[in-house]
């Protein structure tokens, strides 16, 4: 049984919670919790009958002999700072989006895991929706032949008021805006689907709310294969949430996932079709309904097995740090005004800054 904490108790901490604490992942449970906030760690950890903390390495010095792996979920401008202190146990990490918010600070989390033997995990659960698994399927079987476009599309709704509810969201020291936060895990796609990007050029503006960073960006990315791609990401969208989507062109077939989350087969056209094409848009076309948090629950499973040495890591550290780069890379095109190539040097980026 692999023995899971949970290091921060804020808003995302009840999926995982509940899946941990409630047995749905097979051979993993909750063990501990910790928060700054004694009210919200005292109610996550009353609530699964847990031990609770305040201070994490009193959770590590009292509780750490039955600890096996560290969930972060702390703020995203946290993540680095609670990886390096807690590395020195000797537990494995399992990191919220994004790993860190500057590539120097990702690049040390992978540097301390490694010199402690330790696996870091970056979660990015909607690789592993129904959907997505069979869209990457068919690039690896080369079914689009030549590349031409990948789209993704965050069409999101979130208010002030969801802003106000931590001084810290929406800040450049401790969260970022859409691209960063909300659109971490359809950049993460994209680049997973399309390969490595060559160059990104973007506009962002802070359009509805009150923040430091953006609620709405557009970005142009020219990929190392010649393919082009376009993000467009936004937590403007009103009255209610829209759409989480990617496309992908190609000189042989279009696919197309939409609904909330990229978990919803809309096209799966292919210039020569297969007999098990007609299962595609039937039975792998959404993720299994009434399964909560599918995605963190096939991340967590997955997590297992690799811990278990059943199977190789999907995200780990230098994967998580793909996607940060290419984030960072189209911070400096917004404050440049110029297009970036990548690799780059951040001179103008605010991300992670104070």
């Amino acid at each position: 049984m692999i023995r899971i904490a949970l290091v921060g108790c804020g808003r995302i901490s009840k999926r995982h919670s509940d899946l941990l604490g409630g047995d749905q992942i097979a051979g993993a449970k909750l063990s501990a919790v910790c928060d700054i906030v004694e009210e919200r760690a005292k109610a996550l950890g009353e609530a699964w009958g847990v031990p609770w903390f305040t201070d994490m390495h009193e959770m590590m010095k009292e509780h750490g002999d039955e600890i096996d792996a560290l969930s972060i979920l702390t703020e995203s401008g946290n993540h680095a700072r609670n990886v390096l202190e807690l590395a020195p146990y000797n537990k494995h990490f399992i990191v919220e989006k994004p790993m860190a918010l500057t590539v120097e600070d990702a690049d040390e989390m992978i540097k301390v895991c490694d010199e402690h033997h330790v696996k870091l995990f970056v979660i990015k659960q909607n690789r592993f929706n129904v959907p997505v698994v069979k869209l990457r399927e068919a690039l690896e079987e080369d079914r689009f032949g030549k590349l031409v476009m990948g789209t993704v599309r965050v069409r999101w709704c979130r208010p002030q008021r969801y802003y106000d509810q931590d001084d810290w969201r929406g800040t450049w020291q401790y969260d970022g805006g859409v691209l960063t936060n909300q659109a971490s895990h359809h950049v993460d796609l994209l680049e997973w689907m399309m390969g490595d990007v060559e160059s990104v050029f973007a506009k962002s503006r802070t359009a509805l709310v009150d923040i430091e960073a953006e609620d709405t960006a557009v970005v142009m990315l020219k990929f190392k294969n010649g393919a082009l791609g376009i993000i467009e990401a936004t937590t403007a969208t009103r009255p209610v949430d829209l759409e989480g989507s990617i496309s992908v062109l190609g000189e042989k077939g279009t696919v197309v996932i939409g609904g909330f989350a990229v978990n919803q087969m809309v096209t799966w056209n292919f210039e020569t079709s297969r007999p098990e094409d007609e299962d595609v848009l039937t039975k792998y076309s959404v993720n299994p309904p009434n399964v909560y948090g599918f995605g963190h629950q096939e991340y967590y499973n997955h997590v297992v097995s690799c811990i278990k040495g059943k199977s190789r890591q999907l995200v780990d550290g230098l994967e998580g740090r793909k996607s940060l780069e290419l984030i960072s890379a189209i911070y400096e095109s917004i404050e440049t005004g110029q297009e970036i190539k990548l690799r780059f040097v951040p001179k103008l980026c605010r991300l992670g800054g104070k």
